[in-house]
């Protein structure tokens, strides 16, 4: 079972920590910043043997190199970015694995925020790191890729055990519930969940990690199928979910 410690770093950012305790080894999923990660790393005396990154983003690899510099590790992305991965030096893809001691890390493809964002995701520590393609009650903004390549990545991580854990990579979720709720203010559990993350942010801890069937009960952009939603979009009978998904999505960039 992986050790998960979180980092918050810069405003709004998540970095986490996974440490592998019978090996010893330890990765390090999006290093926005080196800073917080080294003092963590010295606090625990784990060794550093791989940067995971989710995505290109400044803010998802701007820590890669000083890290790579002075522990040397090994950084890995998507075989897609590797002009845009600082440091890379493992390529990977859909469906590849990466080993952490006795885990395993497998490689889900989640094209939509960007064309090359991927996931990883540890089936015995159920674990998601899933980037900036899924917030709690929230997704990504579509900057590179297509609403339909968004939802259908979206249906791999829908997918997943309920019990699944979801590590988000950015503190979102207030705003999230607050334009979730002007879509489906009916529902029992996202009220229930808007009063949680009310309470949790008023003392500024963490909502994270959510899970996938805390999001597949809140989260709108895993709920195309719920009438409310289709109403509050103006979504007609005929339209499929994927055209419910990017209504959605284009209310939500234009919600303030």
């Amino acid at each position: 079972m992986l050790e998960i410690i979180q980092l918050p770093a810069l405003t709004d950012n998540y970095i986490y920590l996974l440490h592998e305790p019978i090996s010893g080894e330890t990765a390090v999923v999006d290093p926005a910043d080196a800073g917080p990660v080294f003092v963590a790393l010295q606090e625990k005396g784990w060794p550093l043997s791989y940067v995971l990154n989710t995505h290109h983003h400044a803010d998802h690899v701007d820590g890669n190199l000083q890290l790579k510099r002075q522990t040397g590790c090994k950084i890995v992305g998507a075989k897609a970015d590797r002009q845009r991965i600082p440091g890379i030096d493992i390529e990977v893809g859909h469906g590849d694995k990466i080993r952490l001691g006795d885990e395993t890390l497998q490689i889900i493809a989640t094209p939509g925020h960007t064309l090359g964002h991927i996931a990883y995701y540890c089936a015995e520590s159920e674990a998601l790191f899933c980037g900036d393609t899924l917030f709690s009650m929230g997704c990504g903004r579509l900057f590179e890729g297509s609403a339909e390549q968004m939802w259908q990545s979206l249906q791999l991580f829908k997918a997943l055990p309920p019990s699944t854990k979801v590590y988000c990579a950015h503190e979102y979720t207030q705003a999230n519930g607050r334009f979730a709720l002007t879509l489906e203010a009916d529902n029992p559990a996202l009220q229930q969940r808007i009063d949680e993350v009310d309470r949790l942010r008023s003392q500024n801890l963490s909502t994270l990690p959510s899970s996938i069937g805390l999001e597949l009960a809140t989260n709108p952009f895993f709920r195309e199928n719920s009438a409310s939603i289709r109403q509050a979009v103006a979504a007609n009978d005929a339209e499929s979910a994927a055209e419910v998904f990017a209504r959605v999505r284009r209310s939500k960039d234009q919600f303030r």
